[in-house]
């Protein structure tokens, strides 16, 4: 039963597209996130151990937040790796084990990338889909990857 909310079916079907594919970038970024997180070494180890864990709790976070909210709009989250690869815009980070900077840099391009994709998906839903609700969810996840981006962009400083 889709929802009754003053969006028309398409502006549903838009809005669950654009969800879909910022849950298949979450996923992406997680994953990396995480490989970081247990790949780590060097000096300050612990340090960085600890803040690759908070980045890729608060990512957790985020993907149950954007699957919740592609459901309150009638829609199913895509649930496997292989639509999450298929509709990421990000890059795997396959095979190798990267340096401490590669890691801060390669994560700190991917936020950046999500917070470009989502600028461009609030304009999207508050101008051309006249939906406020996402337009404002998607604001405040675009303000935590521009924290979260903050926050790498001073390891590398």
């Amino acid at each position: 039963m889709q929802p009754n909310i003053g969006l028309d079916e398409d502006v549903l079907k838009q809005d669950n597209t654009l969800l879909n594919d910022f849950l298949s970038d979450l996923h992406v970024l997680y994953i990396k996130t995480r490989k970081y997180h247990w790949n780590v070494a060097g000096p300050n180890f612990m340090e960085y151990h600890k803040f690759f864990e908070s980045q890729y709790k608060a990512i957790e976070a985020e993907i149950d937040e954007v699957a919740e909210r592609i459901r309150q709009l009638g829609g199913k989250p895509l649930a496997t790796m292989a639509e999450f690869i298929h509709n990421t815009s990000l890059k795997e980070d396959t095979g190798k084990v990267n340096g401490t900077a590669e890691m801060f840099k390669n994560l700190l391009s991917d936020h950046e990338q999500i917070v470009r994709e989502l600028r461009d998906d609030v304009d999207k839903c508050s101008e051309e889909l006249n939906d406020a609700g996402t337009a404002d969810f998607l604001t405040k996840l675009m303000e935590d990857h521009e924290a979260m981006a903050w926050m790498l962009r001073k390891y590398l400083s």
